[in-house]
């Protein structure tokens, strides 16, 4: 979720389709009155009861007001508010989109993030309970398997997401509210969005169909009945739609399905390559027209990248003959490929272009990860660490060195998370000594001091801080 000053983006549930891509040939403006008043029910009534509603619940706890320890207070209020704190029960409300006939459905990843039980309710308002069999923060996507379902449930089949144009007619269905399903119709206003906050892999098709809170992990239906899409965000200044939402194209939630068949977690290939955004201050310093495509910034020694003969300095305008517009386009456009694939990328070197083949695999796991739980006595205490590799830097999202200790997570009322370190963070350095292994890190936090000296590296830049023992 994005914050502006005051707009903000909304993560919605909606719906996803598979399928055939329709010809540019086929696309055409209404040519009569007549046409003008077709109706979108014939495609309505194929679509809609793959849509279901999702229920994710989880059970948490209130904390009990410190003020009933204090032996002052509790004279007047006895034992009301002692002891541990009350359980309730956290809800949240989606969408999702069977993509196979078993029950197997896809929705967004924050939809049931921690959910302890998860229900979906069909359009026939049959109601079933649900297992996770993959969920991916990256790419906030999940997919889901209805338990002991019996009988062959309706479902949809994807479209080719490479194949939408700006201007296609779309629907978005899903659950806005929670008032039952609906289905809203727009076109397609922008694709490549990159700018949106959602996922880790930013890549979107902008509709001006209404999405609303709760239509998130629905589908957007191209007028084949194919998924091109599942609803994801909407840009909102009031918390309802403004005719701006957002969808993960189709080509991706094919990765993520793909993988859960085969049983594995999203594996997303790596080049070796940390590309930068070309400014028009670059652009003018490469002699190039305007911005485009991504620079290389930094390559890595033996990395597929390396392999293929680029070099830092190297301007990458395309994939596959596919124009890219920035970093999130390349990692797009590797991603849809897949880990084992081959692809062909143009670059602009020194004022003219070239083409390289360029393999695409998976990060390796060049040390040990050798995860730790940072033990209390330090203000890492509670911070959960592991040996940078390329493999982890993958997993965690981070651009940078591919050496060093990395924190992977942070204990919430921690004395690692008291102290303002977070996930992604690299340390640098405890008391003056250098850390390049957990291993080292446990040795430096196990000693006794009257005052630690931290240094961490975060999003590029070297902070310090002060601790007292």
């Amino acid at each position: 979720m994005k914050y502006g000053s005051r707009s903000m983006f909304l993560a919605v549930p909606l719906v996803v389709a598979l399928g055939a891509v329709t010809a540019t040939a086929d696309r055409q403006v209404p040519a009569s009155s007549s046409e003008v008043k077709l109706s979108f029910a014939p495609i309505v009534k194929r679509v809609a009861p793959a849509v279901v509603n999702v229920h994710a619940s989880r059970v948490v706890e209130r904390r009990a007001s410190p003020l009933f320890s204090d032996p002052f207070f509790r004279r007047f209020f006895g034992d009301r508010g002692a002891g541990p704190g009350r359980q309730r029960v956290q809800r949240s409300l989606g969408s999702g989109v069977i993509i196979d006939p078993s029950g197997i459905l896809i929705t967004n990843n924050h939809v049931i993030a921690k959910a302890d039980e998860i229900k979906v309710t069909l359009a026939d308002r049959r109601e079933f309970e649900c297992d996770i069999i993959l969920k991916d923060e990256r790419t906030d996507l999940a997919v889901l398997k209805i338990r002991d379902g019996q009988g062959a449930f309706p479902y949809l089949k994807f479209a080719d997401s490479d194949a939408v144009e700006v201007g296609d007619l779309v629907l978005a269905i899903g659950d806005p509210f929670g008032v039952g399903q609906t289905v809203t119709n727009g076109i397609v206003s922008a694709l490549s969005r990159t700018q949106v906050g959602v996922s880790d892999y930013q890549f979107f098709i902008q509709t001006d169909a209404a999405i609303n809170p709760g239509n998130s992990g629905g589908a957007l239906i191209d007028m084949d009945g194919l998924v091109v899409g599942i609803n994801t965000a909407i840009y909102s200044r009031s918390g309802g739609s403004n005719g701006i939402g957002f969808a993960i194209p189709s080509n991706m939630v094919e990765v993520v399905v793909d993988s859960a068949e085969r049983g594995e977690h999203v594996r997303l290939p790596w080049v070796g390559a940390i590309f930068q955004e070309v400014t028009a201050d670059i652009a003018e310093g490469l002699g190039i027209d305007r911005p485009r495509g991504a620079l290389i910034a930094q390559i890595i020694p033996g990395s597929p990248a390396d392999n293929a003969r680029l070099a830092t300095g190297d301007l990458v305008i395309s994939v596959d003959g596919v124009e890219v517009g920035g970093p999130k386009g390349i990692n797009y456009r590797l991603a849809t490929k897949g880990i084992g694939a081959s692809v062909k990328v143009g670059i602009i070197r020194e004022g003219r272009e070239y083409f390289a083949n360029l393999a695409l695999e998976a990060a390796p796991e060049s040390v040990p990860r050798d995860e730790l739980e940072v033990a209390s006595g330090s203000p890492f205490g509670g911070a959960t660490v592991v040996n940078l590799s390329p493999a982890v830097a993958e997993e965690l999202g981070y651009e940078g060195g591919q050496d060093g200790v990395i924190i992977s997570s942070v204990e919430k009322g921690s004395s690692a998370a008291r102290a303002g370190f977070r996930s992604g963070d690299i340390i640098v350095a405890v008391n003056g000594e250098a850390i390049e292994s957990t291993r080292q890190l446990a040795a430096a936090t196990a000693q006794s001091v009257g005052q630690w000296r931290m240094t961490i590296e975060r999003n590029g830049r070297i902070l310090r801080s002060r601790f007292r023992g």
